[in-house]
């Protein structure tokens, strides 16, 4: 945990793949501990080839057999069900030109948030989880996507006086950093 929150927690991330790969893995955090999904990545992203959507939008009803059995991730049928959906949903707005990091990046203007350190979900956090929901998505409630939106440096929510918070503000020097 402690190497995850110093060099991959709330830094801004702009490739899409990465983007939806997190935003997968926050919906099968749901109910449990993050520790737990972080022990369990490797194998999620062995399970779910590397997080390729195109790849993941192909799995059939035997894929989610064989996952769940694989005693490496978190067998939840709801969530690998919403995982193979996400894919297809991630590859439809490829295919209509939308990008999902722009997407996702658009609720703040292409800009990191500085949040309290305090929030489990925000009015952003809901607007953001009903667009999701519409588009398809599930797992994408807006507690789960306020941690996403802390994990993927939307908004950075390390607390005041972690060494961390400074940092990640520095590296969205280019990218307008703004207050909350």
């Amino acid at each position: 945990m402690q190497d995850y929150h110093d060099t991959e927690w709330g830094v801004p991330e702009r490739d899409p793949r990465r983007l939806w790969e997190m935003l997968m893995l926050e919906g099968f955090q749901a109910g449990l501990s993050w520790e737990i999904v972080l022990r369990k990545r490797a194998a999620f992203r062995d399970a779910f080839v590397d997080f390729d959507p195109r790849k993941v939008a192909a799995f059939t009803a035997k894929d989610v057999e064989r996952l769940m059995g694989n005693a490496g991730i978190i067998r939840a049928r709801a969530k690998i069900e919403a995982t193979i959906l996400g894919a297809q949903i991630f590859n439809e707005m490829q295919e209509a030109g939308d990008d999902l990091s722009a997407f996702c990046w658009s609720f703040t203007d292409g800009r990191p948030l500085e949040g309290t350190g305090s929030d489990t979900e925000t009015e952003l956090s809901q607007t953001i989880s009903k667009t999701l929901k519409k588009r398809g998505f599930k797992f994408v409630g807006p507690t789960i996507v306020y941690a996403w939106m802390q994990a993927v440096g939307i908004v950075n929510d390390h607390s005041p006086s972690c060494f961390r918070r400074d940092a990640v503000e520095k590296m969205s020097a280019g990218s307008d950093y703004c207050r909350q």
